[in-house]
């Protein structure tokens, strides 16, 4: 295959596994603020029971259960991410595997594994295929 070829690819599941990192950020974000709601929300209860019912309910209102963004929920802000810049990236990206590469993936870094691997030396395997018998 065309090295050039390889290289965009290379370059276009690079991309990917960033958007997969910032995914994975986002679902972060996504339980780390449904826990500090849940958490300021027996916060709320403590401040009742230690007599500052003002302020608990003050909390309560402004803040338990607030939308994080105009009219968003966290889980809301996910499944648009997923649905939409998400599943595009996917698609596209497959696109062009099947287009270009008969779907095959990694073939930048299988290039580079060859490259970089000394061949007949144990643990530097091709494939697990080529591993010996033992294994």
């Amino acid at each position: 295959m065309d090295a050039a070829v390889v290289d965009a690819l290379g370059r276009l599941s690079e991309a990917l596994e960033a958007v997969e990192v910032a995914r994975g950020h986002l679902y972060a974000f996504h339980r780390l603020s449904g826990t500090a709601d849940l958490t300021a929300g027996e916060a709320v209860e403590m401040l009742r029971e230690a007599g500052h019912g003002g302020l608990a309910d003050r909390i309560e209102r402004e803040l338990i259960g607030r939308n994080v963004l105009p009219g968003r929920w966290t889980f809301q802000i996910v499944e648009e991410y997923d649905d939409g810049y998400y599943a595009t990236f996917k698609e596209l990206e497959r696109a062009a595997r099947d287009e270009l590469a008969s779907g095959r993936r990694h073939l930048y870094e299988a290039r580079m594994k060859e490259d970089r691997r000394t061949h007949g030396a144990p643990g530097h395997e091709a494939t697990p295929a080529d591993l010996p018998a033992e294994h």
